[in-house]
């Protein structure tokens, strides 16, 4: 522990002794020399009765009638109480009153809140998170913590420097009358991390936590505002629930803890708010804590028919701070009477004081504070507050039942039904829009169509969702949806509280799924669409016993990163026969062919294969998933610019055989204005298969004994191919190239590379410039760089945002796209170079290729970035003819045309590369794989491969060019490729 936090320990020696733990607020204090220097200056003027205000928190209503300005005014400076709680009311009457009341104040006042949810909970117009038991759903306590830093945030903007939150009481009583929804949940374990999570977000704010009700008003079925509650329990109950909590909160260091007006015959026979036995024998010496000791208030009826004096007796019991009645007068007498008499101490108030002015120190309470009332609106509500309550809104929702494995939804059947319980059909038209863009949907109206319309509808469906947004009439609906249930496949979706689930339990037991929202709020309802068509995981587990039907902790998760496995057995393919393909993977890491793959084969749509093998690195711990994120390389020829020819030639803007100079004029007059689009499709161009573009760019100059030799010398020391070595130690030209971006400079190629964007016309005129020899078959990237080109002149806007737009968006690709760094976190890509000559150092997330890098990252023969699972939704649409879930993305003509043609001089398609069925050496595919394959291979180590007669697709990806290119070929050498493809072929069952 540091010097300064040491020194605010000892400024309240005198209550921490031998028992004390650590409190994280006292860490946010300044010098402690400045702390006691300051505490020691104000106690060394006040009187007893100074002293005494300050332990008392008066609340007030944010009111601005001159009466209740008076009343804080009264208790400001007669009384000089040490702090004000505010109950319900308007945000800019609340700061006003806080404003005047620390002017009035000699010492500031400590301003406390009673914020379980927020601001909401007690000022209007303010934010209003979600009750603690939805959040007790949440799987991420991060998510918590930042919770806790927004509403630290929202409070210091109002002047409040303490928190009544969280409750740390255990939900595990349904007639409570006064918890419920405002725990947790019913797990004790689960409750502490919550409020562990909270507190801490609270409290690295700036604002101390205070966790109530001490020791737990979980389990009783009386509300202490009337009565006061009996909580009869022997002590391994109470260490094993209701302490628990607040055990690991002290351990925590939380700086503050309310004490509830509980009668615990096993602890004290004495109410808990005022018993020694809770507080200072319990709380402070058994469990250590050292913070300060709040009461519950003291004007709830449950304490207040139960002793007399009670402030008096609240603070011989171990209470710091007192949250008075309304007559504050006489609540101050009783004190000074109890001095006076030697019942108290004046010793004991001062201690009590020292601490509470330590805290308000530890708090920024040494000098008077003003809230800027200026737009306070807009500062509390933030579109980050938005964020994050929608974060962890979406983190609540909670599949409780998947009983025949409906979710993710078939997307294939196209008898569904949605049925929305609701009092509008704008309150359900999220839910169905977003739906509706993946799933062939009938909209049913529970208010608008009569319960015989919608029997009659729903009869012949294949599965019927129903959505419930209200509870109005919901037993009406109950004994029909109970013999849909027991008929075909029913989804129960609950956009409302789990109470209102709670009522359908008859039908619950029947249902195929059942999923609990909490909210029907438009953002949750599109998430909630998005998770049943698998395009959004979905983890959170239920925070309370829930009617009998499931237990606190129960929840599926559905991670579409991590699609739901099928049998092989069941779709006709040997599982013993696929094993093989682990070790063949496996034999790729060892021999080095790459540090790392993904394998995905899927038949009729279905995964039957899905593993991750070995690393990023072949020298890191980041081991591959399943959102891990690859360079295509030249598998973007197929994945990316094909799609877009295919559909512009779908929509008739060219024809095959039109001459590519017709859509780019700068060809005209040039030996390439007779070259076709099926010539450039083809590879039957006659341009060459590549072209050095990068060398126009750097400085030769600077290149000593040339950018390339075939031998190894001090300045070329890189071997990127055999007999070939490569010059790092060059410079670009300034003309080209600069170290910090810019509107010139606007081409990134790496880490503090950026590319003058005019070089495109220097890429495209070496093109131009390009010698051509005959027709005949030769690979060339070039083809497809033109092909892009006239995707842009058609389409009139960049080819990238053509295929987000036209494709990958609609088909909810979340992990496709060129330039991947611009909205993906590097850390998810795949890194294809350790070093890399050109750029002198790592690739991640930029694109391998130099052709491609040099004009941008978007290219036609390169550039694309994608996961397998994705690529595998492209590819499965091809098989499907053009169609993806509900939508046709391609005509069936174009789809069968593009896949089924061959050029007669080689083994390539239109665009797709195919098997050599002629020679098996030189084909890229199995000797297995039937004429009708179609697909791509990338030089960075990946390939899919489509096969129309078995209803295959098969995905690998890899980065085998790290960390450098030459001398890792063995993914070549050892066919591990095609390896993988023949297992997959000698499993089908014939």
């Amino acid at each position: 522990m540091n010097r300064r936090v040491t020194g605010l320990l000892v400024c309240i020696s005198l209550w921490i002794g031998a028992y004390a733990s650590s409190v994280r607020i006292l860490e946010q204090a300044d010098d402690s020399v400045a702390c006691r220097r300051w505490v020691d200056g104000q106690l060394a003027r006040m009187t007893l009765k100074q002293k005494i205000g300050q332990l008392f928190i008066h609340t007030v209503a944010p009111i601005t009638i001159q009466k209740n300005k008076d009343n804080i005014e009264r208790a400001v400076k007669e009384y000089g109480v040490g702090g004000l709680l505010f109950s319900k009311g308007e945000l800019k009457k609340q700061v006003q009153l806080i404003n005047q009341a620390q002017q009035w104040a000699d010492i500031p006042l400590m301003i406390t809140f009673d914020g379980e949810w927020g601001l909401g909970m007690r000022l209007e117009d303010t934010p209003e998170f979600p009750r603690n038991r939805v959040l007790g759903c949440v799987q991420n306590d991060t998510l918590i913590y930042q919770y806790g830093r927004e509403v630290a945030r929202q409070l210091r903007e109002i002047g409040v420097h303490v928190n009544f939150a969280p409750v740390a009481d255990v939900d595990n009583n349904p007639n409570n009358p006064v918890i419920n929804v405002r725990s947790f949940g019913s797990d004790p374990k689960v409750v502490a991390d919550k409020v562990v999570a909270y507190s801490r977000g609270l409290e690295d704010g700036g604002v101390m936590a205070v966790c109530k009700h001490f020791p737990g008003h979980g389990d009783t079925d009386t509300d202490s505002h009337h009565v006061l509650p009996v909580l009869d329990f022997d002590r391994t109950r109470l260490d094993s629930v209701e302490l628990y909590p607040f055990k690991k909160a002290v351990e925590a260091g939380v700086g503050g803890v309310m004490i509830g007006h509980l009668h615990v015959s096993e602890l004290d026979e004495k109410p808990a708010s005022i018993s020694s036995e809770v507080i200072t024998s319990l709380l402070r010496k058994e469990l250590h804590f050292s913070g300060l000791v709040f009461t519950d208030a003291l004007e709830m009826k449950g304490i207040s028919k139960n002793a007399d004096d009670l402030c008096v007796q609240a603070l011989m019991a171990g209470n710091d701070m007192l949250l008075v009645p309304r007559n504050l007068k006489k609540s101050l007498e009783s004190v000074m009477r109890a001095v006076k008499s030697g019942k108290l101490t004046e010793d004991v108030i001062t201690e009590k004081c020292r601490k509470v002015l330590t805290y308000k120190y530890a708090l920024g309470l040494s000098h008077k504070q003003q809230v800027a009332a200026e737009e306070i609106e807009n500062r509390i509500c933030s579109a980050k507050s938005d964020s994050l309550m929608i974060a962890l809104e979406k983190a609540a929702v909670t599949v409780l039942k998947d009983s025949v494995d409906v979710l993710p939804l078939d997307l294939s059947l196209s008898e569904n039904i949605l049925l929305s319980l609701s009092s509008s059909l704008s309150e359900a038209y999220p839910f169905y829009k977003e739906l509706k863009e993946s799933v062939s949907l009938s909209w049913l109206h529970g208010n608008a169509d009569s319960l015989q319309q919608i029997q009659e509808r729903v009869a012949p469906a294949h599965q019927v969702i129903v959505a419930v947004h209200q509870t109005k009439d919901l037993s009406a609906f109950l004994p029909f949806l109970e013999k849909v249930a027991a008929d075909k496949p029913l989804v129960v979706v609950c956009f409302a509280s789990q109470k209102v689930l709670q009522e359908m339990s008859s039908v619950l037991k029947k249902a195929s799924a059942v999923i609990l929202a909490h909210t029907d709020k438009a953002e949750i309802q599109r998430y909630v669409a998005d998770v049943m068509t698998g395009q959004d995981l979905v983890d959170g587990r239920l925070s309370v016993d829930m009617n009998g039907l499931w237990k606190s902790g129960t929840g599926l998760t559905i991670d579409p990163d991590k699609p739901r496995s099928y049998s092989p057995e069941e779709l006709g393919m040997d599982s013993k026969i696929l094993l093989a393909i682990d070790s063949i993977a496996e034999e790729g890491i060892r021999q080095q062919a790459y540090p790392g793959c993904h394998v995905l084969i899927t038949k009729g749509g279905y995964p039957v294969y899905n593993k991750c093998f070995g690393t990023l690195t072949y020298d890191g711990k980041e081991e591959v998933k399943e959102h891990t994120i690859y360079d295509l390389a030249s598998l973007s020829k197929a994945a990316g610019t094909l799609l877009a020819i295919m559909k512009l030639y779908d929509e008739g803007k060219f024809g095959l055989t039109d001459k590519v100079s017709i859509y780019l004029p700068e060809l005209r007059k040039t030996n390439k204005q007779n070259i076709t689009i099926q010539d450039l499709l083809f590879h039957e161009s006659g341009l060459p298969s590549y072209l050095p573009f990068y060398e126009e760019a750097i400085d030769l100059k600077t290149c000593k004994g040339g950018l390339f030799r075939k031998k190894p010398d001090a300045g070329h020391k890189l071997q990127i191919a055999s007999n070939l070595y490569a010059c790092t130690d060059f410079s670009f030209k300034k003309e080209w190239m600069s170290s910090t971006p810019s509107e010139i400079y606007s081409l990134q190629l790496a880490d503090s590379m950026y590319l003058n964007k005019e070089y495109q016309r220097v890429v495209m005129q070496q093109i131009i410039n390009a010698p051509l020899k005959g027709h005949s078959y030769r690979y060339s990237c070039l083809n497809f760089m033109l092909l892009k080109e006239v995707v842009e002149r058609i389409s009139k806007v960049p080819m990238d945002v053509y295929l987000d737009s036209v494709f990958f968006k609609p088909m909810g690709l979340k992990h496709t796209a060129y330039n991947p760094l611009k909205r993906f976190p590097k850390e998810e890509i795949a890194p294809s170079a350790k070093i890399d000559f050109l750029r002198g150092g790592p690739l991640q997330g930029y694109v391998h290729d130099e052709a491609a890098a040099f004009v941008g990252g978007v290219s036609g023969n390169a550039g694309l970035f994608s996961t397998t699972h994705d690529l595998a939704v492209i590819f499965q649409m091809l098989l499907d003819r053009g169609i993806c879930g509900d939508r046709r993305y391609l005509s069936r003509a174009t789809c069968g045309l593009f896949m089924g043609m061959k050029a007669k001089s080689s083994r390539r398609g239109l665009g797709f590369d195919k098997p050599d069925i002629e020679s098996d050496d030189n084909s890229p595919c199995a000797p297995e794989a039937p004429a009708s394959v179609f697909g791509h291979t990338g030089f960075t180590g990946t390939c899919v491969w489509v096969d129309p007669d078995n209803e295959l697709v098969f995905v690998f990806l890899s980065n085998r060019t790290y960390p450098v290119v030459f001398g890792h070929d063995n993914l070549m050498k050892l066919d591990i490729r095609s390896r993988i493809q023949q297992a997959m072929y000698q499993s089908i069952m014939y």
